[in-house]
């Protein structure tokens, strides 16, 4: 029996999918055959789109809500839909676009062209998009740069009483893990705030830092 699958796509994981998910509900598509990625359409290897790919068959019926949640890359939403239509032997229904529906028998050699036309436009569409979002978060970040505006994590203080505690470490009046407790840090930040900040690390507290103690297991 030929099945109806969806799939959504979201760029990321704090983007909502409610959009897609009303427009795919009617038809009626049982839970278990919507797919979703939270990822990036550049290319199209994404988990969810992989586990759909297997199971498609002959017959069966994919419903997206746009071209552009397929994928923003011209020359992969082509072989892709190459591979879903020829390949594979199923059918595309592209909702907010009715031209893209590979159920119409009836087309006549105009229609087919039209259709295929308006893929390559749309997908091509699709790609200049993401490549205007990257240009636009590129000049975005190099202008907040130029306000004095800092990105990455920030670099956490270290505490007043750091200086005695590691001095006890050294002493090893008190172990690794009592100076991570006491830091509020892992030993991973209190090495690098070290290397930071200029203080010599010999072998052995270097291994201190980067190996698990006994004591402290």
């Amino acid at each position: 029996m030929n099945k109806i699958y969806g799939y959504i796509r979201v760029s990321s994981k704090d983007q909502n999918e409610d959009r897609q998910r009303a427009s795919l509900a009617e038809w009626n598509i049982k839970p278990r055959n919507i797919f979703m990625d939270k990822q990036s359409g550049k290319d199209f290897e994404r988990p969810q789109w992989q586990r759909l790919m297997k199971k498609l068959s002959l017959g069966d019926l994919l419903v997206v809500s746009s071209i552009d949640r397929l994928g923003r890359n011209y020359d992969e939403i082509l072989e892709q839909w190459r591979i879903i239509t020829k390949d594979i032997g199923a059918d595309i229904v592209v909702l907010d676009f009715p031209l893209l529906d590979t159920r119409v028998s009836d087309r006549n050699l105009t229609g087919i062209f039209i259709a295929d036309l308006t893929l390559q436009i749309l997908a091509y569409v699709a790609q200049i998009e993401r490549e205007n979002i990257k240009k636009r978060q590129a000049e975005g970040i190099a202008a907040a740069k130029a306000r004095g505006v800092s990105f990455g994590r920030k670099k956490m203080p270290l505490p007043d009483n750091f200086n005695e505690d590691f001095h006890k470490w050294r002493l090893k009046e008190i172990s690794t893990k009592e100076l991570e407790e006491r830091c509020g840090m892992n030993r991973a930040s209190i090495y690098r705030r070290l290397r930071q900040a200029g203080i010599p690390l010999n072998s052995y507290l270097q291994d201190a830092f980067l190996l698990n103690d006994s004591e402290d297991e």
